[in-house]
């Protein structure tokens, strides 16, 4: 499994985020071209279709570029794409390392094992002062009371 994106992935990632940015600019710029009213309808209708067709156009660049950019970063079958489980942990590898992701794969990496058993640990309060002790007390740890 590698630890880094690959370059192909990267560009994906960034024309993504470009397609997406020209979508949002086209989208936006329907508000700043408004049709004018007085001119004959014929023109204002012609107008205000363009600008439904821009504004369509814009959306639709945004979801193209969120679909490459999100395949770019996750790779085809981290992304859903191709339904392969075994493949697409090998590409979410870097991808949620990146994100902080895959703890136990970090964890494991360090020789780090939790244990996954926890012990009990029996606690006696004191009747004086309610503080919790272990135990095999004697003597409160608070108050010095016997228990």
């Amino acid at each position: 499994m590698s630890k880094e994106i690959s370059g192909p992935r990267q560009a994906a990632y960034y024309i993504g985020m470009g397609i997406m940015a020209i979508g949002i600019i086209t989208f936006i710029s329907v508000f700043f071209n408004t049709p004018d009213p007085a001119q004959h309808f014929g023109s204002f209708k012609k107008e205000a279709d363009d600008m439904s067709t821009r504004a369509i156009t814009g959306m639709i660049l945004v979801g193209i570029g969120a679909m490459i950019q999100t395949i770019g970063a996750r790779g085809l079958a981290g992304s859903g794409v191709i339904l392969d489980p075994k493949k697409a942990r090998g590409e979410l590898e870097p991808y949620s390392r990146m994100a902080g992701g895959m703890a136990k794969d970090a964890l494991d990496e360090a020789d780090i094992d939790l244990g996954g058993k926890s012990e009990q640990v029996v606690m006696v309060r004191c009747t004086k002062c309610r503080k919790l002790n272990e135990e095999d007390s004697k003597f409160c740890q608070e108050c010095g009371e016997a228990i």
